[in-house]
């Protein structure tokens, strides 16, 4: 994994601190993406990154994999993002342009996954368990909200966590 810290982007990029209306608690934002090189091939690459923000500060990870999907670097994005906290007393907003993500988390996919087996709704092994089972295990112990971004929409945060996720795969090379 690597990091680019004290990165100081607060004269590009809008501020994405949000203080919530009810409890007026500041939130952790996290932009989150994964993407792949030939991923239809059985030998490719794919990266990582994110842009986690709070209280002013900004921190970007990124990395990258070979053989693997698009679907499997957006789940890791999203976990090695979480794996960064330090404490679960403030709530965390990760915005993805993964549906797939996004949907499996507001929808509580995983739930019916688990009583079932950890078989999707066509009876098939669901794909990425790995990767699900350990997402699982991270938003137990926060209190996360999911919220779908429109991708290479010009949203600043997820067009830089995009270019984190390709840096990761431009560094396999």
């Amino acid at each position: 994994m690597r990091q680019i810290e004290g990165l100081n982007l607060s004269a590009l990029l809008p501020t994405f601190i949000y203080m919530s209306a009810s409890a007026g608690k500041k939130h952790i934002v996290i932009y989150s993406d994964g993407a792949c090189s030939g991923n239809q091939f059985k030998s490719n690459s794919g990266g990582w990154g994110a842009v986690l923000q709070y209280n002013g500060t900004t921190k970007e990870i990124y990395g990258g994999e070979h053989n693997t999907t698009n679907q499997r670097m957006e789940i890791t994005s999203c976990i090695k993002a979480l794996e960064q906290m330090k404490t679960a007393s403030i709530p965390i907003v990760i915005y993805s342009d993964s549906a797939y993500l996004v949907n499996c988390m507001n929808q509580q996919w995983y739930k019916k996954w688990q009583m079932n087996g950890w078989k999707n709704v066509k009876k098939k092994p669901v794909e990425n368990r790995d990767l699900w089972e350990r997402l699982i295990e991270l938003i137990a112990t926060y209190d996360i909200s999911f919220e779908k971004v429109a991708g290479h929409q010009g949203v600043e945060l997820n067009e830089r966590a995009d270019e984190l996720a390709r840096k990761g795969i431009e560094e396999l090379k």
